[in-house]
């Protein structure tokens, strides 16, 4: 008969299985629903597995715990809306990074004699899993803050602030060394976490809005670091694997979101990217747009034959994907061809746009990675451009003083007419001015983008 250690080992290969599947099935937009209940499925695997492998002391705390999160994670689960993904997102790798860092503690001081005496690796992983978990917790924060609006989005500059940024984490690593070699100095523990903190609060404060969804993979990264060295220390094998699938996963994914902007990984979280120069800014002050009215938009749609939406951010805070659909159902109605332009960066988390539509019921083959849409638009009759402002913007391609200077954006401008959809000329969340309102084939039209495409609609059915 199977023992019960040897059962929850079983139940954790099935839970890693379940969280491999996942990754596999989320890679691709028409299997990311089946990918999420994969990982459901294997974490309440890996939960039940973990109950029967270790012995539970106090289960009433274990069921107070279970009730507290419920109840906070049910109505959060339920009522946030899409927009606010990005900010529950952040707000996960900060508790979830959290969480780690202090039962790491915990862990230390709990079984500080027996680490002092006898166990060099496992004090040594224990002060590299704290340092990022504290720093993921107050550089999520921070994310969240900005992206909620509660902070600025600009990037905070000041001179010598990556000398300043780095000196904090090398002192937490200093006293990292410190602790190894003398483990049982536990008055250090909490000064590596004072600077590991105030290292992660620094590091996202100096990196701009238009960064943030790589930030947020990037984050994600340490945060399942953090979780793969807690296993080692805990001789956690589930929480090994499933810490490494994370930090892997995200670490990949912020190469291929950096690789797509451009630039490298040092260059987005010390670069300051989204502190406008004031030179770009007053030369773009001083020209007027056109404003047009949503019967314009159906006059010209009335002769077009392609039509390209290219959503953001905007799109998001108007709830807008479903009108989005309705107009493209409308126009092909009538015979135009519709695709979506999806840059990988749009909105304020990776895959924004992708679940957003989906929730829409966009077919898939509509969609279009950036570097397969920008090829068509020049032949295209008509982008429609609702709030993506940053990866729009043609100064990414044409001016060296521009911050957002060499990140690859949609082609829009090469369309024969642009529409943009926009609630008023302010710049994106990078700060920078969009070049694109001031084109002779771009109609904006001004206004709430839901709004603006309803009245779209009965134009166009009224063409």
């Amino acid at each position: 008969m199977i023992d019960v250690f040897t059962l929850s080992l079983y139940l954790y290969a099935i839970a890693i299985l379940f969280f491999v599947l996942s990754l596999r099935w989320m890679s691709e937009v028409k299997t990311s629903r089946r990918g999420n209940w994969s990982a459901a499925t294997g974490m309440s695997i890996a939960i039940i597995a973990t109950l029967l492998a270790y012995t539970i002391h106090q289960v009433d705390l274990l069921v107070g715990g279970v009730i507290v999160g419920a109840v906070i994670g049910t109505p959060i689960a339920l009522k946030v809306p899409m927009t606010a993904v990005p900010q529950r997102t952040a707000m996960s790798h900060a508790f979830g990074s959290l969480a780690v860092a202090l039962v790491g503690a915990a862990e230390y001081y709990q079984d500080k004699a027996s680490i002092a005496t006898n166990d060099f690796f496992t004090i040594s992983v224990l002060c590299g899993e704290m340092i990022l978990g504290f720093l993921t917790f107050t550089g999520s924060t921070i994310a969240f803050s900005k992206l909620q609006g509660i902070i600025p989005g600009r990037p905070f500059i000041y001179p010598g602030r990556i000398l300043v940024s780095l000196a904090n984490l090398g002192i937490a690593v200093a006293l990292s060394v410190y602790l190894v070699i003398n483990p049982s100095q536990s008055f250090v523990l909490p000064i590596i976490a004072a600077f590991a903190l105030l290292f992660g609060f620094l590091l996202v404060m100096a990196i701009g809005g238009a960064d943030m969804p790589t930030v947020i993979a990037i984050l994600n990264s340490f945060a399942g670091m953090s979780a793969a060295a807690l296993g080692f220390v805990l001789d956690n094998k589930i929480l090994i694997v499933a810490g490494s699938l994370d930090g892997s996963s995200g670490l990949v994914l912020a190469i291929i979101m950096s690789k797509a902007m451009n630039r490298s990984f040092i260059n987005i979280l010390f670069g300051g990217v989204g502190a406008v120069k004031k030179t770009m800014t007053t030369a773009v002050e001083t020209r007027t747009v056109q404003g047009y009215s949503p019967e314009d938009v159906a006059t010209m749609l009335s002769n077009a034959r392609s039509v390209i939406f290219a959503p953001g951010y905007g799109m998001a805070v108007s709830q807008a994907q479903h009108v989005v659909k309705e107009l493209a159902d409308v126009l092909q109605s009538k015979g135009i061809d519709v695709k979506y332009a999806i840059h990988p960066v749009a909105g304020r988390m990776p895959g924004h746009m992708n679940v957003l539509l989906a929730e829409a019921n966009v077919p898939y083959d509509q969609l279009y990675e950036m570097e397969r849409i920008n090829p068509l638009i020049p032949g295209t009759d008509a982008v429609i451009v609702v709030g993506a402002n940053d990866v729009t913007n043609p100064a990414a391609r044409t001016r060296k003083d521009s911050p957002l200077y060499g990140m690859p954006v949609l082609d829009v401008d090469k369309a024969k007419t642009v529409v943009f959809i926009k609630r008023s000329t302010g710049p994106g969340f990078s700060g920078v001015d969009n070049e694109l309102f001031y084109l002779p084939n771009t109609m904006m039209v001004f206004g709430d983008a839901k709004k603006v495409l309803t009245e779209l609609i009965t134009a166009v059915k009224n063409q």
